[in-house]
Parts: structure tokens; C-alpha cells; sequence
């Protein structure tokens, strides 16, 4: 039953093995753009606004925003289109820290990101519930924060199905959002032409009527503020430098056409936004978004006014949700570059059979909601908290670009000067708006986000810390029982099917399995005399980057394979290797043991388990539990798997 309804929810499991399988899961940069860019596109709805309603009686100043919001967003996404370049197997923001600035800068920038993406999927989902309710009556806000948690449990499902079915079926909102909101934007400026020749005469009297009173650090002061506060608009853009390995072949020109059309079409909403709030200067309303307000008066109050309303807020509302959408897209793909580097546990780099980090999608789901009922679905303060992490992360990944650019002049291309200018330029800005959020934030909720990030920074210590003890246990052991295969056996004893046969599992170290081979030779000297061995390949983030990944993977564990029977028929022993891949290994391995006792009927299964001093739930979570969970599944089919406990 339970099966079934797996399937029903998620579909039918991919083959991940399947070269076909690697070009239907990418996206082109249309989809890309639609699936990334979203995040970036939906924060327009709350970003100019933040920054408007920061200037106060000021408003002629939203100028300023406008233009140095289009030129924001477009520097940089240029400084990312070179973390496209520079790494085009994804990572983003937390590749270019780790390989350019250090581990544990590194380890910072993505700590930061995950925090951010969490943000970003509570942030979105509340901004979005609160477009959708400004459409209903006010006695409906109390059941807001359920329509929350059930829209996160909807993405959860949605995103366990695969990347490109969400996007697919999010692509009709994401669409409607932008004909319709340009057309809305455009038609407020062409309605109220009449004031745009006044807008440029009135903002400059306005700045020296200011000046004049406080002097110019108070004006610089308080357009530097709303400015800051308006940088919710640019979240998002590092999305597609952290996904650049899920796009399609070639995969650097696809990133870059993607960026563009995100910078274009955010830079036009964001700008365009502003500018109507200058010409209509709507007025803030209790229960309604700016955007529904200004909205209102350019549509005014007749029937297909009301209705053309009612579809821009909706699609609003849903756009916000796609943006949501991106949190599920990108966040666990972070987690699982931070798994390969073994700062989180490494289940979060395992893929799913719908070739998704299930665990990672999850996870943010759960962090999402949790966020969402602390705060009670406040977006003023998420976007507070949300802003500062993806500053932290501009910040340091715009960094690192400049001392690339700076270590690498004289092989670098004669361009040098001006990518370096760039970088420098796009590291400046985004410190600044960093440094300023936190100076004016910090005690308004700023210390929250700050506190989160530095106790998932300590947390990826000491897993990290962790598994570096337990690899170099485990290289210890793979030095001391590795033994040497002296002379290659060119005729090789021949099985006999009926004699008792002893299983074998191999994972990636050699040393546990020679641990187990040797134990079973000890424990029933000449007992068994055939030994069959067996491995899954797992199909993870890391190998299914590309189908030069998968064969290196699938290359590794036959050459593992290989080794044991080697050493078997060195001394005559008769031995041969049955080797599975796929996304889960137990049921690879499941197979695998299938297929061993319809050849081998009198086979017992053997596997080494890691046994700590400590052995916890923490330690459980750190490592699979693929013996006892197997020992589970064949113990119920009436097979025979013993686990050798080592010691680590």
C-alpha cells in the first residue's frame, strides 16, 4: 500500500544510468530561468517595497533606488556570470569561498546559503500568502499561517517528484506573473505620463532642500538605509551559479543567458515597481500589500478593473510560491556540495529513485516551517533575517573573484583589469548593503540570523570534525590489511555452484572489506569454498554531475571488485564479484543478493559494521546503517546476512 501510494505521489523511480536520463533532467536556460530565477523575480514584490516605506515623507528619493537597483542587480549578476565560468560543475557561492578563499570561509559562505535558502522558501511563502489574503476579507488572516505550513507541505511533494516536473508545472504562473505585471507597469507609467517630466525637477529640489537642513550625511544616511533595506531584491541571483551542473550542455553559455534573463527581467520589475510607487504614491494600508494598493488606483474601481486586480495579485501571491519553489531547487544542492566536502552528513548528497536530494528537500522544508511558526509568518522581520545571510554570501564569493582575478593577472586573458574592476566593484557594493543592514537590523532581528548561521558553522565542524577521524582510522586500516597481489592466476578455479559460498559486501574502503574477508577465513577455516563479492555504486550528486562522473564511479567499484577476486584466485580460492549501481544501496545490493542465491543456493552474506566508542542516534545519523537495514530486509525473504562489528 505504501508503495503504491509512493508511486502515486512521486512517480515512477529513473534510471540513473540512463545517458538519456542526464539530458531529460537538465533544463535549458528558459526553464532555468523560470525555476532559478524565480526567487529573484518574486522578491521584486517585497523588495521595493521595503525600500519605499523606508524613505518615509521622502519619496522622492525612490529614484535614486530605482536606478541604483537596476545597476545593482545587473553588476551582480556579471560577477556571477565569472563564478558561472570559473566553475562550471555548480557550487556557487560556496565553491568559489572554499576553493579561492579557504575551507573555512567556505564553510561560512555555505552555511549562510542554507540558512538563506530556508529564509528564502518562509520569506516567499509568507509574502505570498500575504498578497493572496489581501484579496480576502479580514476574518480569513487568522487561518493564513495554516494556508502556510500547507503550501510548504505542497512544494515538499512537488520538488520530491524532480526538479524539472515543478518547474514545468509552475511555468503557466511564472509566465502570467510577468506579461501581466509588465503590461500593469507600463500601462501606470503611460497612464500617469504627466508626472514623469516632473520627477526628476522635484527629486533634486527635494535632495537640496534636505541637504541644505541636515547636511549631506543625513541624506546620504537615510537613502543608503531604505536602499539597504530594499536588498531582499537581489536574493537569488547566486541560484544559478549553485545549480550550474543541472543545466543543459554547454553548460557555462547556458548559465550566462540565464543570468540575463534574470538580471533583465528583475531589473525591469524592481526599477518599474519604484517608479509607479513615485508617480502614484500610494498610501500603506493595513492588510494590503503596496503593490495591491497602487494597483487599485491604476486600475480603478469598475468590474474588469476588479478582475484584472484580483489575477495581478494572484499571480502575485502564486509567483512568491515558485519563488519558494527555488528554495526546494537550490538549497539541497548546497547541503550536498557540503556533504561531498563532509561538513553535513552524508546522506544529504544521496539522491533519491526520482534522482532528487530527498533528505535535502526535507529538511528545508521542515527548517522552512519551523521559521514560519516562530515568527508567525511575519515578513517584515524574514526580510530582515533573510537579506543579511545572502550579503554574507555575495560578499565572500565577490571576494574571492577579486583575489582570483588579482592572483591570476599575468595567465589570465588581457581583460583581466576589468573583470578584477568588476568584481571589486560588485564586493564593494554588497559589503556596503551588508555592513549597513547589520549596523541598523542587528537588535531588530539581525542577531537572530547571525546566531543561526554560527550554529550551523559549528555543527559542520564537528560532523566535519568526525568523519576526519574516521577516515583516517579507516586509511589506517587500508594501509595495514591491503595485501599485495603477487602473481595475476591466468585459469582460475572453476565455482562449485552447490558448496557453501560465502557473500562478501564491499563498500569504498578496501580495508573493511578485507576485514570482513579475513574474519569469515578465520571464524570457518575451510569452510566455504566459493566467495562471491559484492559492491553498489551509488549514483549521488557527485557522480551524476555528468556521464564522465558516472563511469569513473562505476570504473572505481569494478577495480574494487576486481581486487578482491584477484587476491582470492592468488591462492585458489574461488571467488567472483557481482556489482549493482543506482541511487539506493540497499535495494541495490538487495538485487545483487538476489541474483547471488539463485546462482550460489547455500550462500551466507557477510558485512563489516563501523562500532564506536560512543555509538549514539548522532552517530547513526552520521553514518547509513545499510548493513542493518539489509540484514532487515534478507532476514525477511529467509537469507542469512552476519554483520562483523569493527571497531573504529
Amino acid at each position: 500500500m505504501l508503495s503504491i501510494l509512493k508511486k502515486l505521489l512521486l512517480g515512477n523511480p529513473l534510471n540513473p544510468l540512463n545517458p538519456a536520463i542526464l539530458r531529460h533532467a537538465s533544463l535549458i536556460a528558459f526553464l532555468a530561468w523560470v525555476g532559478l530565477g524565480a526567487d529573484g523575480l518574486s522578491s521584486s514584490c517585497y523588495g521595493p517595497e521595503e525600500a519605499f516605506l523606508a524613505l518615509g515623507s521622502h519619496t522622492h528619493f525612490a529614484l535614486y533606488i530605482a536606478i541604483a537597483t537596476a545597476i545593482t542587480v545587473f553588476v551582480i549578476s556579471l560577477g556571477y556570470n565569472q563564478v558561472i565560468a570559473l566553475f562550471p560543475s555548480g557550487g556557487g557561492g560556496y565553491k568559489v569561498a572554499t576553493q579561492l578563499l579557504g575551507p573555512h570561509v567556505g564553510l561560512v559562505s555555505g552555511a549562510a546559503l542554507i540558512v538563506d535558502y530556508v529564509l528564502t522558501i518562509a520569506v516567499s511563502t509568507a509574502s505570498g500568502m500575504d498578497a493572496l489574503f489581501s484579496l480576502l476579507p479580514s476574518s480569513f488572516l487568522p487561518y493564513k499561517l495554516l494556508a502556510e505550513a500547507m503550501l510548504i507541505f505542497l512544494l515538499i511533494i512537488l520538488n520530491l517528484r524532480g526538479m524539472k516536473e515543478s518547474i514545468l508545472i509552475l511555468l503557466p504562473i511564472f509566465l502570467g506573473f510577468i506579461v501581466l505585471h509588465a503590461v500593469l507597469i507600463l500601462y501606470g507609467i503611460f497612464a500617469h505620463r504627466h508626472g514623469l517630466s516632473f520627477i526628476i525637477p522635484k527629486t533634486i529640489h527635494e535632495t537640496q532642500s534636505l541637504i541644505s537642513v541636515v547636511g549631506w550625511l543625513p541624506f546620504l544616511g537615510l537613502v543608503l538605509h531604505a536602499y539597504s533595506l530594499g536588498s531582499g531584491t537581489y536574493t537569488g541571483l547566486e541560484a544559478v551559479s549553485n545549480n550550474v551542473n543541472r543545466l543543459r550542455e554547454p553548460r557555462v553559455v547556458t548559465g550566462k543567458w540565464t543570468m540575463l534573463y534574470m538580471a533583465t527581467s528583475l531589473s525591469f520589475m524592481a526599477a518599474g515597481f519604484m517608479l509607479l510607487y513615485l508617480l502614484w504614491n500610494p498610501a500603506p494600508t493595513a492588510g494590503q500589500t503596496l503593490n495591491a494598493v497602487v494597483f487599485h488606483s491604476i486600475l480603478g474601481p469598475s468590474a474588469l478593473g476588479e478582475f484584472v486586480l484580483f489575477m495581478a495579485l494572484l499571480l502575485e501571491a502564486c509567483l512568491l510560491f515558485v519563488g519558494a519553489n527555488t528554495g526546494f531547487l537550490a538549497g539541497p544542492s548546497v547541503l550536498a556540495n557540503m556533504a561531498i566536502d563532509n561538513w553535513m552528513p552524508t546522506r544529504f548528497r544521496h539522491l533519491s529513485t526520482r534522482l532528487v536530494v530527498q533528505n535535502g528537500v526535507i529538511l528545508f522544508g521542515v527548517s522552512a516551517l519551523g521559521i514560519l511558526i516562530w515568527c508567525d509568518g511575519a515578513v517584515s522581520l524574514l526580510v530582515i533575517l533573510y537579506s543579511i545571510n545572502v550579503f554574507i554570501t555575495f560578499t565572500l564569493s565577490l571576494l574571492g573573484l577579486s583575489f582570483f582575478w588579482l592572483r591570476h593577472r599575468k595567465e589570465a586573458s588581457p581583460y583581466w583589469f576589468w573583470r578584477l574592476l568588476l568584481s571589486f566593484t560588485a564586493f564593494i557594493i554588497s559589503a556596503s548593503i551588508l555592513c549597513i543592514t547589520l549596523f541598523t537590523k542587528l537588535q531588530s532581528g539581525g542577531w537572530l540570523t547571525l546566531a543561526i548561521t554560527c550554529a550551523v558553522v559549528f555543527l559542520c565542524l564537528l560532523v566535519k570534525k568526525h568523519y576526519q577521524n574516521v577516515s583516517k582510522k579507516l586509511a589506517e586500516l587500508d594501509t595495514h590489511l591491503k595485501q599485495p597481489i603477487t602473481e595475476t592466476t591466468t585459469h582460475p578455479l572453476l565455482p562449485d555452484l552447490q558448496q557453501p559460498t560465502a557473500g562478501i559486501l564491499v563498500g569504498k574502503n578496501l580495508g573493511a572489506g578485507m576485514h570482513t574477508l579475513l574474519c569469515v577465513l578465520r571464524m570457518f577455516p575451510h569452510h566455504f569454498k566459493n566467495f562471491v563479492f559484492l559492491s553498489a555504486g551509488i549514483v549521488d550528486v557527485q557522480s551524476f554531475s555528468g556521464q564522465h562522473e558516472l563511469e569513473k564511479m562505476k570504473a572505481e567499484v569494478n577495480e574494487m571488485l576486481k581486487y578482491f577476486v584477484d587476491y582470492c584466485h592468488q591462492y585458489d580460492i574461488s571467488a567472483e564479484a557481482f556489482a549493482g549501481f543506482g541511487t539506493d544501496p540497499v535495494e541495490e545490493l538487495e538485487k545483487l543478493t538476489e541474483n547471488v542465491c539463485h546462482k550460489y543456493p547455500n550462500c551466507i552474506f557477510f558485512s563489516s559494521k563501523l562500532i564506536f566508542k560512543r555509538d549514539n542516534w548522532i552517530t547513526r545519523f552520521l553514518h547509513n546503517e545499510t548493513p542493518n537495514t539489509l540484514q532487515r530486509q534478507l532476514h525477511m525473504q529467509g537469507k542469512e546476512l552476519v554483520i562483523i562489528p569493527m571497531r573504529i
